[in-house]
């Protein structure tokens, strides 16, 4: 059933929408690994890189045509931190939660990002500008609360300077 979707997604006005693009894409890349041993890692990161994220249609379609359980596809993906299911933003932010970020207002920059942006932890804005994680330690303790955005550290971050920061990206 989910193969007979996936493939009508790819013919709707002759494979070139956006989902066929992506599924065609997506056989490419299978393609071009020749059935090596150990080519799921590597499929699911182009994959990944293509799209932004690992939507269920392309994981069922990686599982089936490199002949891979589909549970063997989740659980790689779900064990491997860099991999996503869920759309991210342009710009990802991560607030860390660790003891001293916690302690010295980690919790305060959430909700002030909840509160100015709309922003919940896994969530994205409706443009799509900016999404949200919390991270349990981002290894900059002495620099307390730490937050990144799209891998830019912000060090002893104050909640009336988040707007600030975030103004910052495009």
């Amino acid at each position: 059933m989910e193969r007979i979707a996936v493939e009508a997604l790819a013919r709707r006005e002759g494979g070139v929408g956006y989902a066929g693009r992506i599924f065609e894409q997506t056989q490419r890349i299978i393609h071009d690994t020749g059935g090596q041993a150990g080519a799921l890692i590597r499929v699911l990161q182009q994959a990944q890189g293509m799209i932004g994220y690992l939507p269920p249609p392309v994981l069922k379609t990686i599982s089936r045509d490199l002949k891979i359980p589909l549970s063997e596809v989740y659980g790689i993906v779900s064990f491997y931190h860099f991999f996503t299911m869920v759309p991210k933003g342009k710009h990802v932010i991560q607030v860390c939660m660790g003891t001293s970020c916690y302690v010295k207002g980690g919790q305060k920059l959430l909700d002030t990002l909840k509160k100015a942006v709309g922003l919940e932890p896994e969530g994205m804005t409706p443009d799509g500008k900016f999404s949200l994680e919390t991270v349990r330690c981002l290894g900059a303790c002495a620099l307390s609360p730490v937050m990144t955005v799209g891998g830019d550290i912000h060090r002893k971050v104050e909640p009336a300077g988040v707007m600030e920061i975030l103004s910052r990206y495009k």
